[in-house]
């Protein structure tokens, strides 16, 4: 279903999107923390590169190694992530 690159390159950009959600969602630098930055990263990237996958999403910004899509669906996993993360909280 997915390559080896693939899942590296979505870990890699996984560490970068976790660090702009962090910065996104609370408004400050440091975002949730350094290992939580990385590991919302890390989770939205495999969630956003599987749904960009499965829905056959192709934004068209590349096939560079690691690409602007890339960011871009681990940044959206992120945000998923956190979703979810928060709508469990509340029960």
């Amino acid at each position: 279903m997915f390559t080896l690159d693939e899942l590296i390159v979505w870990l890699v950009v996984g560490a970068l999107a976790g660090a702009f959600t962090g910065l996104v969602v609370k408004r400050h630098k440091r975002g949730f923390g350094t290992l939580a930055n990385l590991s919302l990263g890390l989770v939205g990237a495999l969630i956003g590169g599987t749904l960009f996958k499965l829905l056959r999403l192709d934004l068209g910004l590349g096939s560079i190694a690691v690409s602007l899509e890339d960011l871009v669906a681990a940044f959206v996993g992120a945000l998923i992530f956190l979703g979810l993360v928060r709508l469990l909280r509340r029960r």
